[in-house]
């Protein structure tokens, strides 16, 4: 990880693009949200704003393993919510 900003851009592009595909998924399918597809909106939103309150923490002790356990987090919701996308019907 080269920095705070590069972390923060690779967590907005993640939930980012997750958002994109459960919109293009509902253009494609129903053309309207469904509970699922809102669901994982949601929760990606939570995800984000969480990950990013993390990055923003002050009073770290360990900065390297904490930014290291944010890009860990990051990548396990990110997987998560891509296969919760693949389920989608």
């Amino acid at each position: 990880m080269a920095n705070k900003r590069d972390l923060k851009k690779d967590i907005n592009y993640v939930f980012g693009d997750i958002i994109e595909a459960v919109y293009y998924w509902e253009l494609e399918n129903a053309e309207k949200p469904t509970k699922e597809s809102n669901a994982i909106i949601d929760e990606a939103i939570a995800g984000f704003d969480e990950l990013i309150a993390r990055v923003n923490e002050r009073d770290i002790e360990d900065p390297k393993a904490h930014f290291k356990s944010i890009n860990k987090d990051l990548e396990t919701k990110g997987r998560a919510l891509i296969d919760r996308i693949n389920k989608l019907k």
